[in-house]
């Protein structure tokens, strides 16, 4: 079932974001800023979906970013923004709470 989520959501294993992550990627949670402020993994940045477009230069075409929220309903919207505007290290890294 995993599988099939994974590939609905477009999100990619743990051990692989971890390694993202290790090398320098950049996490970016995409939920609310009331959701973020109850709670957030380590080191996240919070960009809220509605602000992305607003955000893109806040944004490094040579860094790879994972973008989450709740489920990767949202960070996966996040990631198709960013890639309409020309940024291609992207990954929907799923639930924050994956990365506690």
């Amino acid at each position: 079932m995993f599988g099939f989520l994974s590939k609905l959501f477009n999100s990619t294993s743990s051990e692989m974001l971890n390694e993202l992550l290790a090398d320098g990627a950049v996490l970016i949670d995409v939920r609310t800023r009331s959701e973020f402020n109850a709670g957030h993994a380590k080191k996240s940045k919070n960009i809220p979906l509605d602000e992305i477009s607003k955000s893109i230069n806040q944004f490094d075409k040579e860094k790879t970013y994972i973008l989450v929220c709740a489920s990767g309903v949202r960070s996966r919207t996040a990631v198709n923004i960013l890639k309409s505007h020309g940024f291609s290290n992207l990954y929907n890294g799923g639930s924050w709470a994956s990365f506690l």
